[in-house]
Formats: C-alpha cells, sequence, structure tokens
C-alpha cells in the first residue's frame, strides 16, 4: 500500500509542476476558452482562459504509469502488463479529445474534430481495450450485477458491443458535465476514488496503483482550476476522464456500478436529452438552459454551490455503490 501512496503523492506533484510550465505555454499560444453567446452571461468574463488543459492530467499519468511499469517489471510482470490497457484507454481518448481541442483552439476550426470521426476514434480504442481485457488478459465476459452481488456471464457478441456502449456513454456524460469551474474534475475524482477502493476490496492491485495515480493527477490540475479557474481540461481532459471511469469499472467486471457512482453525469445526459426532445416538439424549454449544471446556475446559484452539492451528491452515491458491491 505505501508505493500506492507514493505514486499517488507524487503524480500530485508531477501534475501541479506541468500545469505550472503548461499554463504559460498555453496563455503564450492564445490557447483559451471560446464561450458561447447563449451561454450564461457569466462565462464571458471567461472567454481567453487557457485550456486544453486535460494534457497537464495526461502526461502526468503517462508520467507515473511509465515509472509504476518500470518498479514491477522485474518484480511482478502481470501487474506490469495489466496496466497496458488501462494506459492505452486513457492515452487513445485522450489524443482523440486533444485532437479535437486541436482543431477548435489552434487550427480555429470551430466545428472541431468532425462527430462521425471522434465517434469512430473513440469506437476503435473500445474495441481494443475489450479485446484485450478480454483475450490477452483472460478477464472474460463475467459482470457483477450491483445489489445482487452475483455475477452474470455474457455472451461474447453481446458482451463486445456492450462494452463498447459502456465507454462511449460515459465518456460523452462526463464531457457534458464539465462545464463549471472544477465540476468535471471533482465528480470524477470521488468516483474514480471509490473505484480505487473497490480495487482495494477486492484485491485487486493495477485498479489501486492506477486510480491512485489518476486521482493525484486530477487533485493536482484541480487546484488551477476551482473557481476561478486558471485553466480548463477542455475534451482532452472530460472525454479520457470518462474513458479512464469505464475501463476501471468494466476491468473490475463491473460496468453496472457506472449508473450508480456517476448519477450527475446520467443527470446532465438526460437533461440534454430532455431538453432537445422537448424542444423540438414544442418549442418550449424544461429547463432554463441544458446541461443541468447551467440551469441551476441560471437559477442563481454560484458555481461553488454547483461543484460543492453536485459533489456532495456524488459522494453520497458512491457510498451506496460500496455498498451495492
Amino acid at each position: 500500500m505505501n508505493f500506492q501512496i507514493i505514486m499517488l503523492i507524487s503524480t500530485f506533484i508531477i501534475s501541479i509542476i506541468l500545469a505550472l510550465i503548461i499554463i504559460p505555454i498555453l496563455k503564450k499560444l492564445k490557447v483559451g476558452q471560446i464561450e458561447r453567446s447563449d451561454g450564461p452571461q457569466s462565462h464571458l468574463s471567461k472567454q481567453g482562459t487557457p485550456t486544453m488543459g486535460g494534457v497537464i492530467m495526461l502526461l502526468a499519468i503517462i508520467i507515473s504509469v511509465a515509472i509504476t511499469f518500470l518498479y514491477y517489471f522485474k518484480s511482478n510482470i502481470e501487474i506490469a502488463k495489466s496496466m497496458i490497457p488501462l494506459l492505452i484507454m486513457t492515452v487513445g481518448i485522450g489524443l482523440i479529445g486533444f485532437i479535437d481541442d486541436f482543431k477548435k483552439l489552434i487550427l480555429k476550426n470551430t466545428k472541431g474534430l468532425k462527430p462521425s470521426l471522434k465517434m469512430l476514434g473513440l469506437l476503435l480504442i473500445s474495441v481494443i481495450f475489450a479485446i484485450y481485457i478480454v483475450k490477452f488478459l483472460g478477464i472474460g465476459t463475467e459482470t457483477i450485477i450491483p445489489f445482487f452481488k452475483n455475477t452474470i456471464t455474457i455472451p461474447m457478441w453481446l458482451y463486445i458491443p456492450f462494452i463498447i456502449f459502456v465507454i462511449l456513454a460515459t465518456t460523452n456524460a462526463v464531457n457534458l458535465t464539465d462545464g463549471v469551474d472544477g465540476l468535471g474534475g471533482s465528480v470524477s475524482v470521488i468516483i474514480i476514488a471509490t473505484l480505487t477502493a473497490i480495487g482495494m476490496i477486492y484485491k485487486s492491485e493495477p485498479i489501486i496503483i492506477f486510480g491512485s495515480i489518476v486521482c493525484g493527477a486530477i487533485l493536482g490540475f484541480l487546484i488551477f482550476n476551482i473557481h476561478p479557474a486558471k485553466i480548463f481540461m477542455g475534451d482532452t481532459g472530460s472525454l479520457m476522464l470518462g474513458g479512464i471511469i469505464s475501463a476501471m469499472a468494466i476491468y473490475l467486471k463491473m460496468p453496472f456500478i457506472i449508473v450508480i457512482l456517476a448519477v450527475i453525469p446520467i443527470l446532465e445526459t438526460l437533461s440534454v436529452m430532455i431538453q432537445v426532445t422537448y424542444y423540438r416538439k414544442t418549442k418550449k424549454r424544461i429547463f432554463k438552459m441544458a446541461p443541468l449544471h447551467h440551469h441551476f446556475e441560471l437559477s442563481g446559484w454560484s458555481e461553488n454551490k454547483i461543484v460543492s452539492i453536485f459533489s456532495l451528491i456524488t459522494t453520497i452515491v458512491c457510498v451506496i455503490g460500496i455498498y451495492a458491491i
């Protein structure tokens, strides 16, 4: 356990150091946030704040996983190998988000990466991850059902599409959650810390180590991302965090646990779906603005209040999630 604590603290420090280096570079390159004119008026003051900050977390995770791999390579090669699919998911999804951010912010292409290409990239990474853990790690298709505390074996032909759906849904949900200072990171770190705790219960060393590393990276980034944010994570960070949450849950054979732990991202997604569907049929809106956090903003909640309450709700459902296993 000492090694995991060391890696959490080390990654936290690495993340802070990287932020101190990268934020001035992004400012110099004028890689600034582009706020919607139809969004909350309070967000217009954020125009130009450096974004693509997910690169900070991504690099911190890569560095720490590389150190971990070298540490375990001779003493426990199995743990070292087990880190590979988790890193593939992190780098792969993060890279897709980075390309999207790069096109929007550096190349000034407001549309960013084409939705079809983004979906294709996410699909490819999802398939690689699913096949790797099933075929090469031999995790199999057994899936734990929360609360019932038993397992079902899903046929391979159904398991792979199911896993792909879980990954795509989670990445999109976390992406929608990242809309006010510190919200995406705060909610994600609580979920990932919970999955790490579940890894401890099930004695899954790769999950414990990887989760500790990711928590350290997020916490270091949050120092600069809490209100008023000095940097935003962009799609590089939000898509990556969604990918990490889904990868850890799948690795633990608990994809259904995401429905419990990720209540806030799910509600954010549902609010958008409900708003769009209702508006198309009636030309009226149910929420003042979607995703959900913007509705509360326009209802008079401060950003800090939104982050605090959404984080509190996430903490409560995460405790329930631990009991559910």
